[in-house]
């Protein structure tokens, strides 16, 4: 009988670890998906004052719903979110795509924009020439 309730017992806590752990990753899946929704809001969108709102809505969103309790429901708001940054990150980069192969625009300055971004990331800056 003794062995029984051992054997249950050990049963419990390991089902209680697991359940922690589990929720420690949800937890984690959302810190990140929140994580990058407001990386690209404030790559893409901007860090202005007045574009405040995008921000505010997305920490109101996720404030809102952090308390909900349906495990699915919970899931379909950080695929949400991460789609959302996903779609952010993408118009930009389609965009970007779209600016580099007209060939009818004028792209001097976005060369100068790139070459000085390739400069900077290694530490150098332009010689007065390519200056703006």
């Amino acid at each position: 009988m003794r062995s029984l309730l051992v054997a249950e017992l050990g049963r419990r806590r390991q089902e209680a670890t697991r359940k922690k752990l589990e929720m420690s990753f949800r937890t984690l899946k959302a810190a990140k998906a929140y994580r990058d929704l407001l990386k690209a809001v404030k790559k893409h969108i901007g860090n202005e004052d007045y574009k405040n709102h995008f921000r505010e809505y997305v920490t109101q969103e996720f404030r809102k719903n952090s308390n909900l309790s349906d495990q699915s429901n919970v899931q379909q708001k950080i695929k949400l979110a991460s789609d959302y940054a996903f779609l952010l990150n993408s118009v930009h980069h389609h965009k970007d795509l779209l600016m580099s192969y007209n060939i009818a625009v004028d792209r001097s300055d976005e060369m100068k924009r790139v070459m000085k971004q390739s400069a900077a990331s290694v530490g150098l800056r332009l010689p007065e020439v390519y200056q703006s």
